[in-house]
């Protein structure tokens, strides 16, 4: 007698990586929703904050290229971020999160990026990828302009590289961005004249929540869909 019965096809793990310094605040927030959601779908998962770690971006030691080497498309470099590029090396899908400083990621991710990624790319026409398996990442970002400026800055730009280069590396790779963030409890206690603090409270009131959901829709697109099999009973 046979049946059909619905599983997932492997045990997932998804990671999140936390770019920012604040451990609970927009982007950490965002970051736990989307593994909410990807907790929703039946998957472990991780969060790890990049400040609790002491790394160094990429080197250039090349050791990750050298024919033969032992180290041949795995970083050679040995500090904090060696046993998060192990727990990557072995997930099911993996999100990362960073706030916009000056149009860009933070200092701390782009290491991270450096790191992970050079260890698997190869110089080849097409360019190649020792990952050897497809996985579906994700990139959280979150900003204190509005998305009319962010598009007027072109923030586009470094989105769609940091998108391009997981993509090639690890398979595919989607964006979320947050715009209108907050950055204060109190911004009475800080100079800062840049927007009226009331109406910035106003709008992450309104849009935040929303970004809340889709980034939990986005963590439930992380999990593969479940595979279809022929079992049969003896």
């Amino acid at each position: 007698m046979r049946d059909r019965s619905w599983v997932q096809e492997a045990y997932v793990k998804v990671i999140g990586i936390n770019g920012s310094p604040r451990k609970k605040w927009n982007t950490a927030q965002l970051l736990q929703k989307a593994l909410d959601g990807a907790a929703s779908k039946g998957a472990e998962t991780e969060l790890i904050h990049l400040y609790d770690a002491d790394f160094k971006g990429c080197t250039s030691c090349f050791a990750c290229k050298l024919k033969g080497g032992m180290s041949y498309g795995k970083c050679a470099m040995r500090d904090g971020l060696t046993p998060i590029l192990e727990k990557i090396a072995q997930a099911d899908a993996l999100v990362l999160g960073s706030p916009i400083y000056f149009s860009r990621v933070s200092g701390e991710m782009n290491s991270f990026m450096e790191r992970l990624l050079f260890q698997y790319f190869v110089y080849a026409q097409p360019p190649a990828s020792l990952f050897g398996r497809s996985i579906r990442t994700a990139f959280i970002y979150t900003m204190n302009v509005p998305e009319s400026l962010m598009q007027e800055h072109n923030y586009q730009v470094h989105m769609s590289a940091n998108e391009n280069y997981l993509g090639r590396i690890f398979g595919e790779c989607e964006s979320l961005c947050s715009n209108e963030t907050v950055q204060f409890d109190d911004y009475g206690k800080y100079v800062f004249s840049y927007f009226d603090p009331e109406q910035r409270k106003e709008r992450h009131r309104v849009l935040f929540p929303e970004n809340c959901t889709k980034a939990f829709e986005l963590g439930q697109r992380l999990i593969p869909a479940p595979t279809s099999v022929d079992s049969q009973e003896r």
